[in-house]
């Protein structure tokens, strides 16, 4: 519906999703007998054992690695790899992204915004509901997450698309449409791009709440924009045996 401008002018978009990644300040813990952790902890920088990283076999939670910046990108990886990436298909920007970065205040956790060329802004804040993408147009508004679907246009999310409109992909089984693509040599409905600029964005949105300042990005090359800084954000070293640049 926001691809077909049922929206009318779509003018900004917001993105709630957690927090930026935090470091990694774990008190050591002795490491269990069964776990090699220099291995597990593989190319990243060293940090030792802690359970919040990896819990013992015998406990069922979520290892919360992914939350801090050694190992993972926080929330805003984790979870913004499918709700920013929702704001980025709803306009059309699969292919490129943001050219502007802008930080809140020092410390603050949300409120980052991020403007196209085209002048839509997308903002990470909470804007009422978790991990769930609200879209603001001249029309109205769509709001959407795994759980709901919701417009305050009435009848939109009942509306059947007509035969002038632009149908998205349907795809029950990304396993086999993977599959499927391999084999007859074609693409698959989410390529291998779209993720790529998704996973780029998060962690761009990470940097700048890294840096607590404005960042200029460029899209086309994939680089930041008179910023040596931010660009050597961009990757990072690799420990020991793991350095490939070293082979």
């Amino acid at each position: 519906m926001v691809y077909n401008g049922y929206l009318g002018e779509v003018k900004e978009v917001n993105v709630s999703v957690g927090d930026p990644v935090k470091a990694c300040e774990l008190p050591a813990v002795p490491v269990p007998d069964y776990l090699n952790w220099d291995l597990w902890v593989g190319p990243s920088m060293f940090r030792n054992y802690h359970p919040e990283l990896a819990p013992p076999i015998e406990d069922n939670s979520w290892a919360n690695w992914r939350a801090y910046k050694d190992f993972g990108g926080g929330l805003i990886t984790d979870w913004g790899a499918h709700m920013f990436d929702i704001g980025q298909w709803g306009l059309g920007m699969d292919k490129s992204g943001p050219v502007e970065f802008i930080p809140p205040e020092k410390g603050a956790k949300r409120g980052l915004q991020m403007n196209y060329a085209n002048g839509i802004i997308m903002n990470h804040v909470n804007w009422g509901e978790n991990n769930a993408v609200q879209f603001l147009g001249s029309e109205g508004k769509i709001e959407v997450s795994r759980s709901f679907y919701r417009s305050d246009i009435s009848g939109l999310t009942e509306l059947e698309l007509n035969g002038n409109d632009k149908p998205l992909y349907r795809s029950d089984n990304h396993y086999q449409d993977w599959v499927d693509a391999i084999k007859n040599r074609k693409r698959p409905v989410s390529d291998v791009e779209t993720g790529h600029r998704t996973a780029s964005l998060c962690n761009i949105v990470n940097i700048a709440y890294s840096l607590e300042r404005p960042l200029k990005w460029a899209p086309s090359h994939e680089k930041f924009i008179d910023d040596d800084d931010a660009n050597r954000m961009l990757t990072r070293p690799f420990r020991g045996k793991w350095n490939f640049n070293d082979y």
